[in-house]
């Protein structure tokens, strides 16, 4: 084969290219106090137990001899490259946390960020939705990301607004039957 065809100078793919901001232009990375110390408590236990404990058993395993064929060494490094990249993304996100604490926005009727709203459908049928930061959001729990497409509907609307958005199933119209302003845990 010729040389012409391989390429032995190619770049490697880098493992943490930069993504784009999943952030809306000109927005931060909002959060309620919850959500923040969650991510914070999951860093400090990947800085002061996880990476201390695989670390030591990959200086164990190197020191058993040949590295190819140990299994303790070749996964505690790959643990430890998700970990570290874990690490990486956690620090970048609590980086650039908004905390926004529900708790301290005046009374109102109208939808911001950390609002837990009460909507009715078509059908007569409610559900209640607490607008989160994007990684916070559990929808099964009703926490749902401020950027989606029902809290975007719901963003700034007031009590007994009907809000129209897309669903996977096509548009959807809900009205809003109540707005409260509670500290998430």
């Amino acid at each position: 084969m010729s040389k012409a065809f391989v390429s032995n100078d190619a770049p490697e793919a880098e493992e943490d290219a930069q993504e784009p901001s999943p952030f809306p232009a000109g927005t931060g990375n909002y959060m309620t106090p919850a959500g923040h110390a969650r991510m914070l408590a999951e860093l400090n236990h990947l800085l002061r137990v996880e990476r201390p404990e695989v670390v030591s058993v990959v200086s164990w395993a190197a020191g058993n001899g040949d590295r190819s064929e140990n299994g303790d060494y070749i996964y505690g490094k790959k643990r430890l490259r998700e970990i570290d990249r874990r690490i990486r993304f956690l620090s970048k996100r609590l980086e650039s946390a908004v905390v926004v604490d529900p708790e301290l926005r005046e009374p109102t009727d109208r939808v911001y960020f950390g609002a837990t709203v009460t909507v009715c459908d078509e059908h007569g049928k409610t559900a209640t939705y607490s607008l989160v930061g994007i990684d916070e959001a559990e929808p099964g729990r009703g926490r749902i990301s401020w950027i989606s497409p029902l809290a975007r509907a719901l963003l700034k609307a007031e009590v007994g607004d009907v809000v129209r958005f897309q669903a996977p199933g096509g548009f959807r119209e809900l009205e809003i039957v109540a707005v409260d302003y509670l500290r998430l845990d």
